[in-house]
């Protein structure tokens, strides 16, 4: 009974210490990534700059809750734009209806986004970040419209759109 008893505490041991590390792992940069950024900042100056939501989106990875962003909603002509830099990323005419709940693009600006293979959640996913700053953007799925089939799922909060 000991036996059995001290193995199990032992696998519990060992997967608490090693299960934060899986959580977060965003490994493996992908040829379209770029890693020195033009602007960069300390975690004390982008917090001075962006708001709580922003921050924890942009710059530590976050995702907002579904359906919370104006900006889901939002299909006047414009460009989005992201909230650490300003730098474009998308043109509104990519922009479409997923029902995510999050603003969803087909296609960004030539040059804009970067991406990461994202492993975090027991999953990989392609992470979307700022091409200039850095900033978390969101993740890219293979399941969007014609003509590109991708659907670049932005969290409203780490963007901003710029009216034409």
């Amino acid at each position: 009974m000991h036996k059995r008893y001290f193995l199990q505490a032992s696998v519990v041991v060992v997967g608490a210490a090693l299960l934060p590390q899986y959580l977060t792992q965003r490994t493996e940069i992908m040829a379209t990534s770029n890693t020195n950024f033009e602007i960069t900042k300390s975690e004390t100056e982008w917090q001075t700059i962006l708001t709580p939501d922003q921050f924890r989106v942009l710059r530590k990875h976050g995702t907002e809750r579904a359906f919370t962003s104006p900006l889901d909603k939002q299909y006047g002509q414009g460009t989005y734009v992201c909230a650490g830099c300003e730098l474009p990323l998308f043109k509104s005419d990519t922009k479409f209806n997923s029902g995510t709940g999050w603003p969803s693009f087909f296609d960004p600006i030539a040059g804009a986004i970067g991406t990461t293979k994202d492993r975090s959640f027991f999953m990989t996913r392609i992470e979307v970040h700022c091409s200039r700053c850095g900033g978390h953007l969101g993740h890219v799925f293979d399941d969007g419209p014609a003509p590109t089939g991708k659907r670049y799922c932005m969290n409203g909060v780490a963007l901003n759109f710029i009216p034409a």
